[in-house]
């Protein structure tokens, strides 16, 4: 889970370095886009393995 969430900081950070360097309107789309995705998968993709990963319940557990 860790490993998801550096790798989506490294990816807003590449998205942020194209949009600071960027001159024309498409790097600057495509740096926007990869900043946003990669904030919504630090978001979701961990709470996901972790729901994944869970252990299941015991046989009599009625939860």
């Amino acid at each position: 889970m860790v490993g998801t969430r550096i790798a989506g900081a490294a990816g807003a950070v590449l998205g942020l370095i194209l949009i600071a360097r960027a001159t024309t309107l498409a790097p600057k789309v495509i740096g926007t886009a990869l900043v946003l995705s990669a904030l919504l998968m630090m978001a979701v993709v961990p709470r996901a393995l972790a729901r994944r990963w869970r252990t299941p319940p015991e046989e009599g557990d009625l939860r």
